[in-house]
């Protein structure tokens, strides 16, 4: 039989070395679907419980393993599905590609079932690279430059094959005229800053006293780097959010999180700098970055797209940070004066005092931070942990200290709901030895979560390690909102939007093969972590968490704590619960000592 088009698609894929095509199935793609079964499903087909998890799981798959994800939906409603999860890596600036099905060319623009006009459905969240194959011969040359594109620009892909011509006999381009030949692979080039560049940073780096540096996901990589710069300039290193993973957080001049999820020395660092050096970040809160007449800055990025953005910066580097920040070096003067240094540190050690006894105060059942630092001396060597958005983020953002090697991530820029289950999925595909961890909240969990439990079930047996842990932090109340609505909007918890419904989410877990454990007490806490680091089977752990524990800013301004005041005031349910548990957390920083 000869090759058809569908059957070109999936070795294509193969030869890109591409493993893995997370997707669902519909007669939109028919044809690819015959075509894995001749294939011996390679690459494999992962099976998602729907199309936006499958946009999720090549997400948390290119996340993690430093590869394009790969997804695939049919016509209509299967595309539609996938945007959310496909905004996600567009701007988290991750490499995907989606393939997508298509009506028959015949019936197009004939309102046909199932018909939407993905071009420009399609045309903001794809914009670098969106192609219809209409004829055999256009298939390799659209498909390399959709995986090319994805791979060099770090965004979202689409390639949209109708139904009949997935069915058609292959042809290659040939050499004539109008034919567009291909080839495969791509090779990364070094981006390197100018030498004049280098000077004029290295002048502003060298003239401050008081040095600060925020690394992105963008410096990953140079986490040596990093640290002999901020050793060199007695600064201190506040990570964004999608950087928790690219510096530990053992070094005593790392702060830890920036902007409204972070930490109190993030804040005081960029409170009191007179200099700022970001590596790999564009930072949206540019309120937590330094006044605007505080602070001489330089950037370093290798997109010079997103250059200049967040702050009047002095100096902008085009450049990858690795070698940007090795050729700063030599140019750099060792700072004399270290007290800057040793006031940052002095910072560090405060806040993980007053984080433990954050952790400690009594809550009603379970403190959730007492969630996430009870993990974190237990995060094993090697592990993966993903977070959903909403107040769990919160917790994984301040509680849980990296070591280097570790790996974490979130739905940053976006900050949508959802994705910590599936990027679980996609982290396990990526790294099948590797014990993954996520925490969702009971929002997020009933949202899509439990049909992702389905998943990890189905697919558990094919890791080496089969330890995929999810933790769900059940407090009834979909709990970020409620906050932001009392501290933003001065408006008490409207119950009929906050409220959700009651659910044994550890028996749902069981009910599926998988380790179930309900928590609903702070001594249950660290032994039902042991126990599901040590199964042998994915695990889910119910928190029952309290929903009047705040997720309290690194730095409360007048108008959140007034506007919180008068939404407790104007009849909030939980008013006298949240006032003394904002009470008893706000008091941790000013008690001595530990606990």
């Amino acid at each position: 039989m000869a090759d058809l088009v569908a059957d070109h698609v999936l070795a294509r894929l193969r030869e890109w070395g591409i493993e893995h095509v997370f997707s669902y199935s519909g007669d939109g793609i028919n044809g690819l679907l015959g075509a894995w079964g001749r294939a011996d499903n390679r690459p494999k087909f992962i099976q998602s419980r729907h199309e936006e998890l499958s946009a999720f799981e090549a997400t948390g798959y290119a996340k993690f393993s430093g590869r394009v994800g790969v997804c695939a939906a049919t016509s209509g409603p299967g595309a539609i599905h996938l945007l959310n999860g496909l905004y996600d890596a567009k701007l988290d600036h991750v490499p995907v590609v989606a393939i997508i099905g298509q009506t028959n060319r015949s019936a197009m623009g004939g309102a046909y079932q199932q018909e939407v006009d993905l071009m420009s459905l399609y045309k903001d969240v794809a914009g670098d690279y969106l192609q219809m194959v209409t004829v055999p011969e256009q298939l390799p040359n659209v498909l390399d430059r959709a995986i090319r594109t994805a791979i060099t620009r770090r965004t979202v892909t689409a390639v949209i094959i109708p139904s009949d011509v997935q069915e058609l006999e292959y042809s290659p381009p040939t050499h004539d005229f109008k034919m567009v030949p291909s080839s495969l692979g791509v090779s990364r080039g070094q981006v390197m800053p100018s030498a004049e560049g280098l000077a004029k940073a290295a002048e502003i780096l060298n003239a401050g006293e008081r040095v600060a540096i925020l690394a992105g996901q963008g410096a990953r990589g140079a986490a040596r780097e990093l640290t002999e710069v901020a050793d060199v300039l007695g600064a201190g290193v506040a990570k964004a959010l999608l950087g928790k993973d690219v510096l530990s957080d053992e070094p005593t001049f790392v702060t830890g999180a920036i902007g409204l999820l972070g930490t109190r020395p993030s804040y005081e660092l960029m409170r009191d700098c007179d200099t700022l050096l970001v590596v790999g970040s564009n930072l949206p809160y540019s309120q937590f970055l330094p006044d605007f007449d505080q602070a001489r800055a330089v950037q370093i990025d290798i997109d010079p797209t997103m250059l200049g953005m967040r702050y009047p910066f002095e100096c902008n580097l085009v450049g990858d940070a690795t070698e940007s920040l090795r050729m700063l070096l030599p140019l750099l003067e060792r700072k004399t004066d270290r007290s800057w240094r040793e006031k940052i540190e002095n910072n560090v050690e405060r806040w993980w005092q007053v984080l433990e006894q954050r952790a400690h105060v009594e809550a009603d059942p379970v403190n959730p931070e007492l969630v996430c630092h009870e993990l974190s001396p237990l995060l094993p060597d090697n592990v993966i942990v993903t977070s959903d958005s909403g107040s769990a983020a919160n917790w994984y953002a301040r509680h849980l200290r990296f070591r280097q090697g570790m790996r974490g991530s979130l739905s940053g820029t976006l900050a949508t709901m959802c994705p910590g289950a599936p990027y679980a999925t996609g982290a396990k595909f990526a790294h099948p030895d590797r014990p993954v961890i996520a925490l969702v909240g009971d929002g997020a969990m009933q949202m899509s979560g439990l049909n992702e439990l389905i998943t990890l079930s189905h697919y558990a047996k094919e890791w080496d390690d089969p330890r995929a842990i999810v933790a769900v932090f059940n407090n009834g109340d979909l709990n970020q909102v409620t906050w932001e609505l009392r501290a933003m909007g001065g408006t008490p918890q409207f119950i009929p939007s906050q409220r959700i419904p009651d659910l044994s989410y550890a028996g749902f877990a069981e009910s599926l093969g998988l380790l179930g454990i309900r928590v609903d007490s702070p001594e249950g806490v660290g032994d039902a972590w042991r126990r599901a680091l040590a199964a042998d089977r994915p695990a889910l752990l119910e928190f029952v968490t309290d929903p009047a524990i705040p997720p309290i800013p690194p730095h409360a301004t007048l108008d959140q704590m007034q506007s919180t005041a008068e939404a407790l005031a104007k009849g909030d349910p939980e008013a006298w619960s949240v006032m003394a548990q904002g009470i008893k957390s706000k008091a941790q920083e000013f008690l001595p000592g530990k606990r």
